[in-house]
């Protein structure tokens, strides 16, 4: 349980990250559209920054959840390579109950 409440909170922490970076990008270009000649085009490459680092770590992210799914599948792959019934006894339990599920008005 440790476990899942460190990731609720990593991805909750990051959630905050991103509005706040993209808050910052959103309040540096309203103050250049306001603005002119070098303060604008200083207040523009700044919010590009910042717009450029929530890039880079949504693409951190996408890469380390794309690993976290790679692994659980090799991970259920092995269990169904290792125990064949009983993975097709959960599947046949799964089917009957979606099928109860879809059946029942």
């Amino acid at each position: 349980m440790a476990t899942r409440k460190n990731v609720q909170a990593n991805e909750e922490e990051f959630i905050e990250s991103v509005k706040e970076r993209l808050d910052d990008a959103e309040k540096l270009l309203r103050e250049a559209a306001s603005a002119t000649g070098d303060k604008a085009a200083e207040l523009r490459e700044r919010a590009m920054q910042s717009l450029k680092r929530t890039r880079e770590a949504l693409y951190d992210t996408q890469d380390a959840l794309i690993a976290r799914g790679r692994k659980a599948a090799r991970v259920t792959d092995d269990y169904v390579h290792d125990n064949p019934w009983q993975a097709i006894g959960m599947a046949g339990l799964a089917g009957f109950l979606i099928g109860a599920l879809i059946c029942r008005r």
